[in-house]
């Protein structure tokens, strides 16, 4: 791994403690590096950092999207960054598609910036983009919108997802609730023995771009859905679309066919696992699990696990059209594949008496190792 630091920046030196760390709080929280490239910059006109991960260009150049949110300490940007460029990795080795795994954070103030200090902070990242020159393509990711890709193409131009009107392929959103849609028939098959979603309860929990989307196709297809947010105002987005409204608080612990987490991630945790009344755990969150050995004990209640990395590929699978310039008709066959590529990490897991989750890290590993990549660390 290497630290890299743009001509202009002023981020601490190797080792340095970063202001709010747990180093400096007297807190000790470890990171296994097991990435390609780490770049921390503090942006020459936000004052703010910026921060990339590559984490594997094994497969093809590291894409991922940037999320502009405030943290408690710049270490907690870093270990998100870190963390979901990995997530990155196995996602689109799991798809089969020629890319690497990355991640892009931008560092906001504790309000939502708007006007030029929104700017600031989005040019500032695409200096650092284009300082990797080419090896990490950014994208739309948490706290960002395609306006937002369009500022940073003003500086570098591996951005992905951008409007229409700009050549891009334009919000990802739809694909990705279609793949997740097409994940529940997966596991609706394997688990119940038909992939029919009709009279199937399911709770969505989070009704964000993508899990409104989702609610409107699984209510157009006859499941009863139930649905919450932190939001009280989505109440009524709810009610539009014809699903149930519940409290935040019992969102998870909710009794229903499936669950979908479609908010931020760690949503399943050691304290309300026990309480799940579901059959299957399918959403479009990404790291659901607060902790990956809870995949262990979701299969010793019986609960079917899809892979967060494998159910939400369809938003990557959307931009990665627009890189490689196929047809929408042709990125949707694909987004419709994750049901099959789903279907079939599901029966491995049985047939290997293992975690689906573990069985898709396996089908993720034989890609990166077939392209002559160094086995990652274990999770």
């Amino acid at each position: 791994m290497s630290a890299v630091a743009t001509p202009r920046s002023s981020a601490p030196a190797p080792g340095a403690v970063l202001p709010g760390s747990e180093a400096q709080t007297g807190a000790v929280a470890p990171v296994a590096l097991e990435h390609e490239d780490l770049v921390l910059h503090r942006g020459s006109r936000s004052g703010h950092y910026v921060i990339v991960a590559v984490h594997s260009t094994a497969l093809g150049p590291a894409l991922g999207g940037a999320r502009l949110w405030h943290y408690p300490a710049t270490t907690d940007a870093v270990r998100d960054a870190l963390r979901l460029a990995r997530g990155m990795t196995f996602k689109a080795a799991a798809a089969g598609l020629a890319l690497g795994g990355g991640k892009g954070v931008i560092c906001g103030p504790a309000r939502a910036p708007v006007g030029r200090e929104r700017d600031d902070l989005l040019l500032d990242f695409g200096d650092l983009v284009e300082s990797l020159g080419g090896r990490y393509i950014t994208a739309e990711d948490v706290g960002m919108s395609p306006a937002d890709l369009v500022v940073i193409n003003e500086r570098t131009e591996h951005v992905t997802g951008l409007p229409p009107e700009r050549g891009g392929s334009g919000d990802p959103s739809p694909f990705t609730a279609v793949g997740v849609e097409a994940s529940m028939r997966a596991c609706a098959r394997v688990r119940f023995g038909s992939p029919e979603l009709a009279g199937r309860r399911v709770v969505i929990a989070g009704l964000g771009h993508v899990g409104a989307k989702l609610a409107r196709r699984l209510v157009d297809h006859g499941a009863e859905v139930a649905a919450s947010d932190i939001d009280p105002a989505k109440r009524r987005v709810a009610e539009e679309l014809g699903a149930r409204w519940i409290k935040p608080d019992e969102e998870i612990v909710a009794e229903c066919d499936i669950l979908a987490p479609c908010a931020l991630g760690g949503a399943i945790d050691a304290a309300n696992l026990p309480l799940l009344r579901c059959e299957i755990v399918c959403g479009c969150a990404n790291n659901q699990l607060a902790d990956e050995s809870l995949a262990e004990a979701l299969a010793a209640r019986g609960i079917l696990y899809a892979p967060d990395f494998v159910v939400n590929a369809g938003g990557l699978i959307h931009v990665y059209r627009e890189i490689r310039g196929y047809s929408e008709e042709h990125a949707r066959e694909l987004v419709l594949g994750i049901e099959r590529n789903l279907e079939e990490i599901l029966r491995t897991a049985q047939k290997r008496a293992i975690t689906p989750l573990n069985a898709a890290r396996a089908v993720a590993l034989e890609r990166l190792q077939a392209a002559g990549a160094e086995r990652p660390a274990a999770a």
